[in-house]
């Protein structure tokens, strides 16, 4: 069959990589895609943000099936979509995704149904917000109500932070993502990401995966979408993993079928894991970036297979494998980012790179100059990932291809895994 990608990040890179082994798959395409992308599937330049020109390119590729990558297009309505043109569809409807596009919506639904959080409130008012945080004690995390490429988490130590970051947050900081902000306890904890495959009331488990979301080492600096990852947790337990299932996982699916919003595709599940248990963070509706580029390489199992089954409501049906060996990916990332940064800086000598390693490079943020040489646009724009039988070779690995790839305006954690 033919299928479509929407995205071009190192999530959608690695989609590409899994479906395009898959024996199902006739022709592969992705939008925008990227380089890296272009070796599995062909790109079309479209931004994966235009609903009507993916239907229409459907309809002009007969593609058959469309996985979206991204949570943009997810909580615009791209699945509504095409599933309204008789296109299948991975990844759930744009009610459905308000679990993400709207921290107030999720926060609110776990109050709801009793799903373990942390305490929280939400704001659109400066003043209220400040005597929130002047009740509630110095340390808070102050978030954007909406979507903000997983920059919009500030964890604040200090009263005069958090003022700041209300200040900053409700005047616009994030555009009309934080025209709203909820200002939440901060609870402590290690953090875990639990993927679920989710259709309807059925919970299907696939992975864990540990995201090192600060720009610096040790936990340091702004939050990011994600500096590295890898997979399994290493706090992963078969009762922890059934915990999560039965007061996290199942209660959501539930709640979102008795919400009139029944949910499917893939459900990640942001968790701290405090001395309480484990307490939601935040909700992501796809897979993780770059929680994909260390999941999807240990997944043994047709990826393809397994959307297909889901998509037609017999995910029951799939035979899900793991490989037992771990993967961890160093993200490397333009100076600057998450804040400002140089586009368009050459990195030299990565195919060559490639060649030479037993890892993976995956492009997140890369493009093509004319003169066909790779260069740097987006802030995150490599995620390296090496797989192995321990977390210590696997992180030796990935670190010896970081240091071999040629670029001068990059930047990287070296503690990634370091544990």
């Amino acid at each position: 069959m033919n299928v479509l990608i929407v995205g071009g990040g190192g999530r959608e890179h690695a989609l590409a990589k899994a479906i395009s082994t898959s024996i199902k798959c006739t022709r592969l395409y992705a939008a925008p895609g990227n380089p890296g992308i272009s070796k599995f599937a062909t790109c079309i330049e479209l931004s994966s943000e235009n609903n009507e020109a993916i239907i229409q390119e459907c309809k002009r590729f007969n593609i058959e099936l469309v996985v979206i990558g991204p949570e943009v297009p997810l909580v615009a309505g791209l699945a509504d979509a095409l599933r309204a043109s008789n296109i299948l569809a991975f990844g759930p409807s744009a009610a459905a995704a308000e679990l993400e596009g709207s921290k107030y919506f999720a926060r609110d639904f776990c109050k709801r149904y009793d799903i373990p959080q942390p305490n929280f409130s939400r704001f659109t008012d400066n003043q209220k917000a400040k005597k929130y945080v002047d009740e509630m004690g110095s340390e808070c995390v102050v978030k954007a109500d909406g979507l903000a490429a997983g920059k919009g988490v500030v964890v604040c130590k200090t009263k005069k932070q958090a003022f700041d970051t209300i200040d900053m947050m409700l005047s616009g900081g994030f555009g009309a993502a934080s025209d709203t902000i909820i200002v939440e306890e901060c609870i402590c904890g290690a953090e875990l990401s639990a993927f679920a495959l989710i259709d309807s009331e059925e919970v299907i488990w696939l992975a864990s995966a540990r995201d090192h979301k600060r720009a610096f080492n040790g936990d340091e600096g702004p939050n990011t979408g994600g500096m590295g990852a890898v997979s399994p947790s290493p706090d992963e337990t078969n009762k922890l993993r059934e915990h999560i299932i039965e007061k996290i996982l199942n209660p959501v699916a539930k709640g979102m079928v008795l919400d009139g919003k029944p949910y499917t595709g893939i459900l990640y599940a942001g968790l701290m894991l405090t001395d309480a248990g484990p307490k939601v963070i935040e909700f992501n509706c796809r897979f993780g970036d770059p929680e994909a580029q260390v999941i999807l390489p240990r997944l043994e199992s047709d990826l393809l297979d397994l959307i297909l089954l889901h998509c037609n409501q017999a995910q029951k049906d799939a035979v899900i494998k793991f490989s037992n060996d771990v993967a961890i990916t160093v993200v490397m990332a333009n100076k600057g980012y998450p804040g400002s940064y140089e586009p368009n800086s050459i990195i030299k000598d990565i195919d060559l790179v490639s060649l030479n390693t037993d890892c993976f490079i995956y492009h997140s943020g890369t493009a093509m100059n004319q003169k066909g040489e790779i260069i740097a646009k987006g802030g995150r724009v490599l995620s390296i990932t090496a797989k192995a039988k321990s977390y210590q070779k696997a992180r030796l690995e990935a670190y010896e291809t970081v240091s071999k790839i040629n670029w001068e305006n990059g930047f990287y954690r070296t503690d990634i895994a370091d544990f």
